[in-house]
């Protein structure tokens, strides 16, 4: 008959006792595990980074549009004091005729002239 195998919790090497799949003595230790797992790659901060900046930007044209308003506008000097950028977005929409909005989620505004942009809430469908 075969030695039964003693694993140990891979985040502080106890033994395990229990289920032969079980790879962590509770929920502390599997939570700081996969933190740890987490805080080593620099691809999690490059995606967090940009999550933010996408809530920011979106947090932002939620607040200049209105209440109950379908549409407002705001200058590019406004959005960008209020730490708007430009270079994130989650969606492009092109009308029909031809004009891009950009969203953030379900925010988005449209490009006028003189730096004037439209802000719009997406309709849900």
């Amino acid at each position: 008959m075969p030695a039964l195998e003693i694993k140990n919790c891979l985040f502080c090497g106890k033994p395990l006792k229990g289920r032969a799949d079980k790879k962590f003595c509770d929920d502390y230790c599997r939570n700081n595990y996969n933190n740890q797992q987490k805080a080593k790659s620099n691809y999690s901060s490059i995606v967090r980074n940009i999550n933010n900046a996408l809530l920011k930007n979106r947090k932002i044209l939620e607040s200049l549009l209105p209440q109950g308003e379908e549409t407002t506008k705001a200058n590019k000097d406004k959005l960008q004091r209020l730490g708007f950028q430009f270079k994130y977005l989650t969606l492009l929409y092109t009308t029909k005729t031809g004009k891009t909005y950009y969203y953030c989620y379900d925010y988005g505004y449209l490009p006028l002239d003189n730096d004037w942009f439209l802000i719009v809430r997406k309709k849900e469908e």
